[in-house]
């Protein structure tokens, strides 16, 4: 039995999310998709999760939530990570951060899928040893999932394509994220595993990672600080689609995916609270 799984890349702000609003049920059922996982750390205003985006996510057709280090940005969202089994921080955060490194979903096929999300050191705040921590979690997830996912949270590409060859035939695809620019290395590994450095972005692509060109010019050219408001132009959806054979855990096919939103020009993106959307920081 084969499955479909779509991963998609960051989403940014409410510009990200309309885009997920307005074409996974159609990329779902074009492409016979089973799960659907996200990185959703950037999906308020540019920086954390809300549980109300949380629940509009799930609404939409999300079935996984990955986040990075913009997880605790949002207090709300300690209650979402403690009580639900499909969103995951990174694994290699503390034991005593609030949620779980591993979300699960069982699919309509029956199969359940698994995502580890890990965390980069290199450029990043610290963290554990994600080398370490994903031999402690796969030892564990034998009994609760068939297939597993690792999303490496990380700035350097040698970080994550190192996690990829590491662990090449011990999960069905390592993806990489938090860079916001797609890139074009997609393949197989050796020994089955599907790897691409980085899934890309989900929001306005007329941008610096999402937020608007000017306001990161000044404070680049300046040093002066400014706040960094949520880009709303050239809406598009990265990806990957990633299909698995079910009885081998081994990647088939791992392909690109990105979709342009259709339905944006005549959308306002102010935040859901009715104020411009921005972030004091910068990824």
């Amino acid at each position: 039995m084969k499955l479909n799984i779509l991963c998609i890349g960051d989403i940014v702000g409410r510009p990200g999310k309309r885009v997920v609003a307005d074409n996974l049920a159609a990329i779902v059922k074009e492409h016979n998709i089973d799960c659907v996982i996200a990185n959703a750390e950037n999906a308020a205003g540019g920086s954390g999760l809300t549980p109300q985006i949380y629940n509009k996510l799930i609404k939409y057709g999300v079935n996984l939530i990955t986040l990075g280090d913009h997880v605790f940005k949002k207090k709300g969202i300690v209650p979402i990570l403690e009580e639900n089994n499909n969103v995951s921080r990174p694994a290699n955060y503390s034991a005593h951060a609030a949620g779980r490194g591993i979300a699960l979903y069982k699919t309509e096929k029956g199969p359940v899928v698994a995502v580890v999300t890990l965390i980069g050191r290199i450029f990043m705040k610290p963290a554990d040893n994600p080398y370490d921590c994903i031999d402690s979690v796969l030892g564990k997830l034998k009994n609760e999932a068939d297939i597993i996912f690792v999303d490496v949270h990380a700035e350097a590409t040698s970080e994550k394509i190192s996690m990829g060859y590491y662990l090449d035939g011990r999960v069905s695809c390592v993806f990489g994220t938090h860079t916001h620019v797609v890139t074009a290395d997609e393949k197989i590994l050796p020994n089955g595993t599907a790897y691409i450095t980085d899934i890309g972005m989900t929001g306005a692509h007329h941008s610096v990672l999402g937020r608007r060109v000017e306001s990161v010019l000044k404070n680049f050219r300046t040093r002066m600080p400014c706040p960094f408001e949520i880009a709303t132009d050239d809406l598009r959806l990265n990806g990957i689609i990633v299909t698995i054979e079910d009885s081998t855990k081994k990647a088939e096919k791992i392909s690109r995916l990105e979709v342009k939103d259709q339905n944006a020009d005549s959308i306002s993106y102010d935040s859901d609270d009715g104020k411009p959307e921005y972030n004091n920081g910068f990824e």
